[in-house]
Order: C-alpha cells, then structure tokens, then sequence
C-alpha cells in the first residue's frame, strides 16, 4: 500500500466527483470527543468549501494533479476508438461511469468522456448521461489545463478537435 500523501497549503489536489480544489487551510476541531484534523478545500469551480478528515484521506481518493506523462495517456485515452459499454441500457452504464468518477482515477474519468462523447454521435443521451457529460468535461478541462499550464479554452479546443472526427 503506497504511503498517504500529505498536502500543504496552496496544493492544488483533485477530489474526485467534485473537481480541482486548492488546499487553504488545515484546521483542528472536536468531533465526538475526538480531536480531529481537516484540509480544507475550495473547488475552484464554484468555490464550495469542504473539510476532509486526515483520517479519511484515502477514502477520499484525493490527490494530486496529474503529471505530464499521465497527460499524454490521457489524450491516448480520448483517441481512442473502442467503447467500453457501448450495448448497455441507459442507466447500467450511468451507474458504470458514475464509479468511475467517484473513483477518481483521470485515464477513467477520460474515458467516460470518451465513451459519453461517441455515444452521443450515435443516439440521443439520456438527460442523466448529457448532465454527466457536461460535469466530466468540465473536470476533465479544469484538471488538464492545470497540468498542462494553459488555459481551459485551449484543453477545450483539443477535446473538440479530438470527437469531431
């Protein structure tokens, strides 16, 4: 099992369903008679605060942004042209990707993108699948930019040059 990973203020972290956040605090507070530690987190998106537990950091799947290697896997992943539940229903695939995301792996999170994407090429999105389709971007763009030092509308642009074909 890897070693917990520690994050300091001013880390920029992904936690996963809810996007890329930036640690600004860390704070200590009673909780049933427990003195516990919290990162607190702002998602960068809309600026929601959460407070994570120390103790619950590898439930939580948080971590850090994706380096530049797991970038080009990324992109890979997007290229991609298999679909990994393409003759599921509707609502076994929503649940399938739905783990995904909460799983917090990005080549994951690309390729729900990537499978939400072509799909949507051949048939109508359910209005859960469109939903989930507009949140993966989104954290997809934040996260990428992030890593890449560029800006969203930059990541943006490659994803639509990548399923326009």
């Amino acid at each position: 099992m890897e070693a917990l990973k520690s994050f300091k203020i001013g880390d920029k972290v992904v936690y996963p369903g809810q996007g890329v956040g930036e640690i600004t605090g860390i704070e200590h507070k009673e909780v049933a008679g427990q003195r516990q530690s919290f990162y607190i987190l702002k998602i960068l998106e809309n600026g929601m605060r959460i407070m994570i537990p120390l103790t619950k950091l590898e439930k939580a799947n948080l971590r850090g942004i994706v380096d530049e290697q797991t970038v080009k896997d990324v992109y890979a992943v997007l290229r991609e042209k298999g679909m990994s539940v393409d003759a599921t229903t509707w609502n076994r695939r929503y649940r399938e990707y739905m783990e995904k995301i909460k799983g917090g792996d990005i080549l994951k999170l690309a390729a729900v993108l990537r499978d939400l994407s072509r799909l949507k090429g051949d048939k109508d999105l359910s209005f859960g699948e469109r939903k989930m389709l507009d949140t993966v971007r989104g954290l997809l763009i934040k996260e990428l930019s992030l890593a890449k030092g560029c800006t969203e509308e930059e990541i943006d642009e490659d994803l639509k040059k990548i399923f326009s074909r």
